[in-house]
């Protein structure tokens, strides 16, 4: 953390320049905070006490009704490795923000300057304090906490309970997340969730998230250009986590470009180097609204079925991410895009298991489709059929196997009353989309072979060339599994993944808008 300059001019005729780190080592690394930190050591000796007595007394003559204080509050300045206490570079830091809040919920608490010290906190407060007297009013608020939530205490050292104040365990304490139901949630998605809400909520006290300004008209971003928008953008990156500095440069260089690309894989954008307004308006979501998200995507954690922490092997698909995990013997085995129904045709949100695996299937076609695509053209064109590989069985339109058939090589099949399955598609450049909604409800699979070929891996009989013979196109192929795999179909609009990375994703149902209504219910 930097201290912040003026306060040290101020006070540099009584105070020498000197590097510190402004909390110990070992509590930074304990939270991955590492930073590089200069500020003034603040010695009071003999020959500089006079001028020490003039700063602190300029300040005290104007803030009088403060004055009693005077000898605490430069206590917590006296012999201390610390500059400003309550500001990390140009703005208030998280300690001073949680001391903010602690003190507006202390009960008969009366604060003099409550309008002043209101306004550090207020972004839209026309009169702004220097920053001098920002820190000693903060400083004041300190003492006058303290001395209320231990007024049993006949002495103090406010320089000792500062020290255990300025930690991130007082952070963590404030910031901690209540619940409704004091029961452990199984899903333990939950929990990293709840830690991204945690960060969020650190983020939104430091006021460091402010709004992308960009050029109007806006004109897509690309690597090597320059543009003011560029250095928000990076120092928005860094924030995020996506970078590990924020050089504050204004060119599209090889390092934004690295982190652009891990910003957009994680929130499901197209993987390529290109800023387009769509995600300078995606950066620019507030940070409460993000972390209402984060609250409704930890609620659908405790509908997911307790059997998915018990279970080694399992299928989760995520519509709004568009995404297939496999996971086996309790790891992340595959990982797949896919695309699912469209608005009109939603994908459904339920829980079943995978007990079949079929091979060069056929596809029946379901009788809405043949009333309202097909029946015309079979009418127009009495070679219809037979040009898309089709045939009429009992009354029913059905397409062959082959590598041309709609559902691909493979399909997966699971009970369940909307006749839901997954499958493979000879449609691969439609993966290439970044809203992926295009089917009729059922869900299409990228690496539906690699799928198949990593379940069957328990059952010796299945070598990859029976695999690769039994997707030929020729004739279906039903394989029954002796063990049966749970399939998670699910509604995430926020996920962290296997590396801790958070991402957000597009409400392609608008199930969160629904959520926000009064008194809904969160549902899987």
């Amino acid at each position: 953390m930097k201290t912040y300059y003026s306060f040290a001019l101020i006070l540099s005729l009584s105070f020498f320049i000197s590097s510190f780190s402004r909390i110990e080592k070992n509590t930074l690394s304990d939270h991955n905070k590492k930073t590089s930190t200069i500020a003034a050591i603040y010695n009071l000796h003999n020959d500089n006490a006079d001028n020490v007595d003039k700063v602190s007394n300029d300040f005290f003559k104007r803030y009088s009704d403060l004055k009693k204080y005077k000898s605490d509050v430069m206590s917590l300045y006296k012999n201390r490795t610390l500059g400003s206490i309550w500001f990390d570079e140009d703005d208030i830091n998280e300690f001073g923000t949680v001391l903010y809040e602690k003190a507006k919920k202390t009960n008969d608490l009366v604060i003099p300057y409550q309008k002043e010290i209101d306004q550090l906190f207020d972004q839209s407060a026309q009169t702004k304090l220097s920053k001098t007297d920002a820190d000693m009013l903060l400083s004041s608020l300190y003492v006058l906490y303290t001395k209320k939530n231990n007024a049993d205490k006949k002495r103090l050292s406010y320089d000792s309970m500062l020290k255990d104040f300025l930690n991130y365990s007082t952070i963590e304490e404030a910031t901690a997340s209540t619940t409704t139901e004091d029961v452990k949630v199984q899903y333990d998605q939950y929990y990293k969730l709840e830690d991204v809400l945690k960060k969020y909520k650190r983020l939104e006290r430091s006021h460091k998230w402010k709004p992308i300004v960009t050029e109007t008209p806006y004109k897509e971003l690309r690597p090597d250009a320059v543009s003011s928008t560029i250095a928000q953008v990076r120092t928005r990156l860094y924030l995020m986590g996506d970078l590990q500095h924020d050089s504050k440069s204004d060119v599209y260089d090889r390092e934004l470009m690295d982190a652009v690309m891990k910003y957009k894989v994680r929130n499901g954008f197209k993987p390529n180097y290109i800023l387009a307004e769509e995600h300078i308006n995606e950066m620019n979501i507030p940070l409460s609204d993000k972390m209402e998200t984060l609250k409704l995507n930890m609620e659908r954690c405790r509908a997911i079925s307790a059997q998915i922490t018990a279970s080694d092997e399992y299928v989760l698909v995520n519509v709004p991410s568009y995404e297939l995990i496999y996971v086996k013997n309790g790891k992340v085995a595959l990982t797949s895009s896919v695309f699912v129904g469209a608005p009109l045709t939603k994908t459904t949100i339920f829980n079943s298991e995978i007990d079949r695996i079929v091979f060069s299937p056929y596809w029946t076609i379901p009788q809405s489709i043949v009333q309202n695509e097909l029946k015309s053209k079979i009418a127009s064109d009495p070679n219809y059929l037979a040009e898309k590989n089709m045939e009429m069985i009992n009354g029913q339109v059905r397409q062959k196997p082959g590598p041309d058939n709609s559902l691909g090589l493979v399909k997966f099949m699971f009970p369940n009353q909307d006749d839901i399955y997954m499958h493979d598609t000879p449609s691969k450049t439609l993966f290439d989309f970044e809203k992926r909604t295009f089917s009729h409800g059922c869900i299409n699979v990228k690496m539906a072979k690699e799928l198949a070929a990593a379940m069957l891996q328990d059952y010796p009989e299945w070598t990859p060339a029976k695999i690769d013979k039994a997707m030929d196109g020729k004739a279906e192929k039903s394989f029954k599994l002796t063990k049966k795999v749970p399939i998670y179909i699910t509604y995430f609009t926020s996920l962290v993944n296997e590396n801790g990375e958070i991402g957000f994703f597009q409400d392609v149902y608008e199930k969160d808008k629904e959520l926000t209504g009064e008194n809904a219910v969160v549902t899987q």
